[in-house]
């Protein structure tokens, strides 16, 4: 399995827990944020005003980053602890990046620390929801009225989604042939275009081979097949003829990978692109 792929399992695509922060005494907006990984990239770049922003993570602008084009020319700077402490941050923002125990290091030091927060579902009142975790987010950035403003974009966008599949199945694929069950935001993001998960299993896992052999979904949701990257190996499922035929024989809906890299707002890009390939 490639390295981005991993990431992406262990992330939960760029997930972590439930948002914390805590907040400068007197809660002025953040001048000197420091970004430590590609999920909290997205919120600061998304949110952030460019000169709130002191470094991004060396990810920032990779081609799986969502706002790889706001990236450019900002400094980055990699998520060790003693790197970070030099540059004199009034804010470190994080979903993974650092490590379990960057966080409370962070605080120890007296620098704030706003996480990005684990998602849960893709719309609704629960803290795990999108909506909730830009909300949570823009709030620590000091950004609350353009955290309401894309909360209010991401529902107009997905409340005008039609869903006119009629119990279609869709099986989400990747290059490194894994796929996802109930229990996951890629599942979520089947369910919100209107179609059934064929992958029944819960959580991420290898392709099922053993169904596929039998049994085909009505529609491929094929996701980061767009980045480059090295060829699966030989033991990959994606080699498997069955895998293989799967992309040849049904309907392929194509799907940037930055799309669902992580759980936040763009994810309503792959949900958009999933209903309106539904008729294929």
């Amino acid at each position: 399995m490639s390295r981005l792929m991993i990431l992406l399992v262990l992330t939960g695509l760029a997930a972590c827990g439930v948002p914390t922060q805590t907040q400068a005494p007197d809660s002025r907006r953040p001048m000197r944020i420091v970004s430590l990984d590609y999920c909290a990239d997205q919120y600061v770049l998304k949110l952030a005003d460019r000169d709130q922003i002191l470094a991004l993570s060396p990810e920032a602008a990779r081609d799986y980053s969502y706002m790889h084009d706001a990236a450019a020319g900002l400094p980055t700077i990699r998520p060790v602890t003693e790197d970070v402490l030099l540059l004199k941050p009034d804010l470190v923002v994080r979903a993974y990046g650092g490590g379990p125990d960057a966080e409370v290091f962070f605080k120890r030091a007296g620098i704030p620390v706003l996480t990005v927060g684990w998602t849960t579902s893709i719309d609704g009142d629960d803290a795990g929801s999108i909506p909730s975790i830009i909300r949570q987010m823009a709030d620590g950035l000091g950004q609350s009225e353009r955290g309401s403003e894309l909360v209010s974009e991401f529902h107009n966008r997905l409340n005008a989604i039609s869903k006119r599949t009629g119990g279609k199945t869709a099986l989400y694929m990747t290059p490194a042939g894994v796929t996802s069950g109930p229990g996951s935001m890629i599942h979520e993001m089947l369910v919100s275009a209107g179609f059934e998960n064929f992958e029944q299993e819960p959580g991420w896992r290898s392709l099922p081979l053993e169904r596929l052999a039998y049994g085909q979904p009505d529609v491929i949701a094929a996701a980061f097949f767009d980045q480059s990257g090295p060829a699966p190996d030989s033991w990959s499922p994606m080699k498997h003829p069955v895998a293989e035929r799967q992309m040849q024989d049904q309907p392929v809906i194509q799907l940037q990978g930055a799309w669902t890299s992580c759980s936040a707002w763009f994810m309503i890009d792959a949900i958009e692109a999933l209903a309106e390939g539904s008729d294929s």
